[in-house]
C-alpha cells in the first residue's frame, strides 16, 4: 500500500529541487523590453518594481511590468518529472545602451542605484517633489511640472487618500510653478489650502498662502456670488427649466430680457416678468438662492476675469444649500474661463468628484450645459492655456469626452474590476500588469503614469503642509457601548 504522506513529501522535495534550479534570467530582441523568469523561491520582484540587468559585462536598470505564476513539466539527472512553477513577466529597460541581450541575470535593484538614474533624468523645467518611490524606499519622486500642462485624471476610492495627496498636487503646483489654480471644491475639502500647519516647508508656502482665496455660501465678503446677467442666455433658461419648444412663449418672454441692460439680477427680472415666469421662478425656488449677490454685489465670475485676482481660488461648493446652485456655480466658472480663452492666461481647473460636474449622463439642464462647457475645454482648451485636473471615485461615471482627453494618470486604490477595466480602456498606455496593481495600493499610494512622470511608477505621496478640510466622521460611534 503506498504511503501518500511519503509520496507526497517525496514529490515535493523533488519540485523544490527543481525550481530552485531556475535562474533569474531576462532576454531582450529590441534593447528596449525584455521578457524574464525567475525561481518562487526567495522571489523578490513585483509589478512596478526596479530590477538590474547583468549580462554581456553591462549592467542596465529595468522596471517590470507583469508578473504572473505559470506551471511546467521538468526533471533532471536521477529525478522523476514533476510540474513546477515558475515566474515569468515583463519588463522595460529603463537605463542601457540599446542593444539586445540574452540570459542578464535578473535581481531587485538597490535604491540609490534608481536614485541616480532620477536625478540624472530629473526634468530641467521644474519638478514637484511629492514624496517617494513606493517601491524603493528612500528614493524622493518629482513629478515633472510642465506635464500639468496636459489635463490630468486623479482617480481612487473613498478612503484610499485621493483628497490628501490631491492637496499635496496643489501645494507642489502653486509654490514651484506660476500656474493659476481654480478649485471647484463640492465637499469643502480644500477650503483650508491657505492655511499652513507647523510643519516642514510651511515657511516656503507662507507666501503662497497669501494669495489663496477661498469664495464660499456663506454671508461676508467672501460668499459665492453669481449675478444672473453673467449667465448666457442657455444658463438663464436653464434656471428656470425653460424648453424652447415647449415653453415657448415663457422662453420667448425671457429672450427678449437678454440685452436689456436694466436687467441686473433676479430682482430685476421679477419686476418686469409677466406672473407666470415669476410664478416659475417662485416655484423651482430659484429667487431664494443664497448665490445672487444683488445688482452690485461681489461677483466671482467678475474675480475670474481680474488679472489682479487671487493665484488660487477655491469655489467651496460645499458650502451652497441646493444642488441646482452647485451645478449652476460650476458651471459659470467653466463657461467664463472658456469664454475668456484668448486672453491665454494658463489655468489649472481642478474638478473634483467631476461625476457630479461633468456626468456621463446629465440629468438636469444645468449640469448638460456645465458637462458641455468641461467638454470644450477638455477637447480644445490646452491649447488656450486652460489644464483640466479631474478628480473622481466612479470613472464609469465621468464623461467619455472629458475622460478621454487626460495625458496624465494618477491612480489609487480602486476595488472595482469593472472601473479599473475602464481605466485601462482609456488609458491604454499604462501597463495593464501596473494598473491591476490598483487593488494593493495602501492609503496614500497611487501609480501616475503619462506626461507628469519619466516612467510609470508607483508612488507614496508625502506629508502636506496645510490643514486638510474634509475629514472622516470620528470612530467613536465604534467603541463598545
Amino acid at each position: 500500500m503506498i504511503d501518500v504522506r511519503a509520496w507526497l513529501e517525496e514529490y515535493r522535495g523533488v519540485r523544490e529541487v527543481l525550481e530552485t534550479a531556475v535562474l533569474p534570467l531576462a532576454t531582450s530582441v529590441d534593447g528596449r523590453r525584455f521578457n524574464f523568469q525567475a525561481t518562487l523561491h526567495r522571489l523578490e520582484l513585483e509589478a512596478g518594481g526596479y530590477v538590474t540587468l547583468d549580462g554581456d559585462g553591462t549592467t542596465r536598470l529595468g522596471q517590470v511590468l507583469s508578473l504572473e505564476l505559470q506551471s511546467e513539466d521538468a526533471s533532471g539527472p536521477g529525478l522523476p518529472q514533476v510540474r513546477i512553477r515558475v515566474a515569468r513577466g515583463e519588463g522595460v529597460v529603463l537605463d542601457g545602451d540599446g542593444r539586445s541581450f540574452h540570459d542578464a541575470m535578473v535581481q531587485p535593484a538597490r535604491p540609490d542605484a534608481v536614485g541616480a538614474w532620477l536625478d540624472r533624468i530629473r526634468p530641467e523645467q521644474g519638478a514637484l517633489d511629492v514624496g517617494e518611490l513606493a517601491l524603493a524606499r528612500g528614493v524622493p519622486v518629482g513629478l515633472d511640472a510642465g506635464g500639468f500642462g496636459r489635463h490630468t485624471f486623479l482617480c481612487g476610492q473613498s478612503g484610499s487618500g485621493k483628497t490628501y495627496s490631491l492637496g499635496v498636487l496643489l501645494e507642489r503646483l502653486l509654490m514651484e510653478t506660476g500656474l493659476r489654480v481654480v478649485v471647484l471644491d463640492p465637499n469643502s475639502d480644500y477650503v483650508r489650502l491657505g492655511e499652513p500647519r507647523d510643519t516642514e516647508g510651511a515657511e516656503h508656502y507662507a507666501a503662497v498662502a497669501q494669495s489663496v482665496a477661498v469664495r464660499s455660501g456663506a454671508s461676508g465678503p467672501a460668499r459665492i456670488g453669481v449675478r444672473f446677467r453673467e449667465l448666457s442666455p442657455a444658463q438663464k433658461a436653464a434656471v428656470l427649466r425653460l424648453d424652447p419648444l415647449v415653453d415657448y412663449e415663457e422662453y420667448g418672454e425671457l429672450a427678449g430680457y437678454v440685452e436689456d441692460e436694466s436687467i441686473r439680477s433676479v430682482e430685476d427680472l421679477a419686476r418686469v416678468a409677466s406672473d407666470a415666469l415669476n410664478l416659475r421662478a417662485r416655484n423651482l425656488g430659484v429667487d431664494r438662492w443664497s448665490i445672487w449677490p444683488g445688482g452690485e454685489g461681489e461677483s466671482l465670475i467678475a474675480e475670474l476675469e481680474d488679472p489682479d485676482g487671487p493665484r488660487c481660488l477655491v469655489v467651496d461648493l460645499g458650502s451652497l444649500a441646493t444642488r441646482e446652485e452647485q451645478a449652476l456655480t460650476a458651471g459659470a466658472v467653466l463657461a467664463r474661463l472658456w469664454r475668456r480663452r484668448a486672453t491665454r492666461e494658463p489655468i489649472a481647473i481642478v474638478i473634483d468628484e467631476a461625476h457630479n460636474v461633468c456626468p456621463a449622463d446629465p440629468g438636469d439642464p444645468i449640469t448638460a450645459l456645465a458637462t458641455e462647457d468641461a467638454i470644450r475645454i477638455a477637447g480644445e482648451g490646452r491649447k488656450f492655456g486652460l489644464y483640466l485636473i479631474v478628480v473622481t471615485q466612479r470613472p464609469q461615471k465621468v464623461h467619455e469626452n472629458v475622460l478621454s482627453q487626460c495625458d496624465n494618470l494618477v491612480l489609487m486604490r480602486v476595488n472595482s474590476t469593472a472601473d479599473l477595466a475602464h481605466v485601462g480602456s482609456v488609458f491604454s498606455f499604462v501597463p495593464p500588469g501596473l494598473i491591476d496593481r490598483a487593488t494593493t495600493l495602501r492609503q496614500g499610494e497611487a501609480l501616475v503614469a503619462g506626461k507628469i512622470a519619466s516612467h510609470p511608477a508607483l508612488i507614496r505621496f508625502g506629508a502636506r503642509i496645510t490643514h486638510e478640510g474634509g475629514a472622516d466622521v470620528a470612530g467613536w460611534w465604534s467603541k463598545p457601548a
